[in-house]
């Protein structure tokens, strides 16, 4: 593969394992209340229920992103089911993103409730059903970062496989550094305007978005080992 290849893969990667924490998280909480020998099955199942409702969402967005053709004209803009997909992408990412940010920024942390799970096949429901919404943001990230398909399925499972070796240690890893997730929540709002412009015909090259990505976490890298090096220095 040529090296933007990779760097688009790296980046996809990444973006993929942080923004799958609250999936994980939630399958975390709902495995919890099952006895202790069906925990670690009831995790492997969720997630691997997450690879495929991911890779399905891959194929069906691709594939209407694929389908050019003006199907609605608004003021003489036209518009295909490819500028409407990016469009309404674009601007599901930036009203998530920002929603996210201002309940971590503000503190304001949402009380999950959660119905009792009384069998196994329940909680496989129950996760199943929350992977088709945490999927979106995943999906369109994807879409928003790079345009070949196979680097997305591929992003996708490896960054399950991660998930579902390290779940733990990666869940406690963001949750010890927040500013990693708050940092990928920006990057959604700068795919989600990629998208919107996108959709609007205009071509922005991917590569400005895997800079701002690896320079933005290589501050990041330095300020967690500083702050680790100076205990005392107020954050």
């Amino acid at each position: 593969m040529q090296a933007d290849t990779w760097i688009a893969l790296l980046t996809l990667t990444f973006m993929e394992i942080v923004l799958g924490i609250d999936n994980i998280i939630f399958i975390s909480l709902v495995a919890g209340k099952l006895p202790k020998d069906q925990q670690k099955r009831a995790r492997l199942l969720g997630l691997s229920a997450a690879l495929v409702m991911r890779v399905l969402l891959l194929l069906s967005l691709t594939w209407i992103i694929g389908l050019t053709q003006p199907v609605l004209s608004l003021g003489g803009f036209d518009l295909s089911w490819r500028d409407i997909i990016l469009i309404s992408g674009g601007v599901f990412l930036l009203v998530k993103s920002t929603l996210e940010i201002h309940h971590k920024v503000e503190g304001q942390f949402e009380e999950k409730t959660m119905k009792n799970v009384s069998s196994f096949g329940y909680a496989i429901v129950q996760i199943v059903l929350l992977d088709i919404i945490f999927s979106f943001d995943s999906i369109l990230t994807a879409i928003g970062l790079t345009d070949q398909l196979l680097l997305m399925i591929i992003a996708v499972v490896i960054s399950i496989i991660v998930m579902m070796v390290f779940a733990k240690a990666v869940g406690d890893f963001v949750t010890k550094h927040p500013t990693i997730q708050i940092l990928a929540l920006s990057f959604l709002i700068l795919i989600g305007v990629m998208l919107i412009v996108e959709g609007a015909h205009y071509h922005v090259p991917k590569g400005y978005i895997y800079f701002a990505v690896f320079f933005s976490l290589s501050i990041e890298m330095l300020n967690m080992r500083f702050r680790k090096k100076n205990p005392t220095v107020n954050n």
